[in-house]
């Protein structure tokens, strides 16, 4: 899914380890046109690596928090968009295995329905009780708005619904607060970062933009269903290369 570069200026880039971008975790054969798909083993694979690397996964709050220490060496960030249910069934198990934690992003407003926002195969989401289970083992869950919709060129009304409102839902289900947020389809511009902001956030995260790359526009590496383990050294060594040369 490609993402929207933004414009904005003024806060200072935010220099963190990479953060890997998930989505579905399953064994499905099933059609995947819009490579959302990655299998169990392969996840496996992936963190088994990052351990033989001496890296640890950790949600994307965790990461921050670690950074803002100074102490974020030897972690990277692990998401997983949309807040499919084959997370708790494939993904989870995965993460425990490893001693790792990530952050889960559910759309609020489609709780226990499916993706409707793709005109592709139908996945099912998580409803509330299956988010308690995933926060009360240990993962983070972020908002991903209330409906999954393309945030450039929203009303300020509509920023609000969709950013705010699915951070209140989510705070009620979750009786915690909420504090990351990822932009649907990585896209976002000035007004959608504001929002985010505005509603109380402390991090928003799109997908490849490098810029602003502020701590409401952090970037993140897609992980594709073919990507084996090179694939993952080598977007931690370009991830490297850019923030060294930004």
């Amino acid at each position: 899914m490609a993402s929207e570069r933004g414009a904005r200026t003024g806060p200072a880039r935010t220099k963190t380890p990479p953060v890997f971008m998930y989505h579905s975790i399953s064994p499905s054969d099933q059609p995947d046109p819009y490579r959302l798909r990655v299998h169990p083993d392969r996840l496996d694979r992936h963190l088994r690596l990052l351990r033989r690397s001496g890296l640890r996964g950790v949600s994307l709050s965790e990461l921050l928090r670690a950074a803002d220490r100074g102490e974020a060496r030897g972690l990277v960030g692990l998401t997983f968009d949309d807040g499919y249910t084959d997370y708790l069934e494939h993904a989870l198990p995965i993460l425990q295995r490893h001693g790792m934690t990530s952050t889960l992003y559910a759309v609020a407003g489609r709780l226990g329905g499916g993706n409707e926002w793709d005109d592709g195969p139908r996945l099912g989401l998580m409803d509330a009780d299956r988010l308690r289970t995933v926060a009360a083992a240990g993962q983070e869950v972020g908002s991903h708005t209330m409906t999954h919709p393309h945030l450039p060129g929203a009303d300020a009304e509509s920023l609000a619904a969709e950013i705010g409102g699915s951070r209140t839902v989510l705070q009620d289900i979750l009786q915690a607060d909420v504090v990351s947020f990822c932009y649907p389809y990585g896209e976002f511009d000035d007004a959608a970062a504001d929002a985010v902001r505005a509603a109380g956030y402390d991090h928003g995260c799109v997908i490849g933009d490098y810029d602003p790359g502020d701590r409401f526009t952090l970037p993140r590496c897609y992980v594709s269903p073919r990507d084996t383990g090179a694939h993952l050294v080598a977007r931690m060594a370009r991830h490297a290369v850019r923030l060294r040369l930004r």
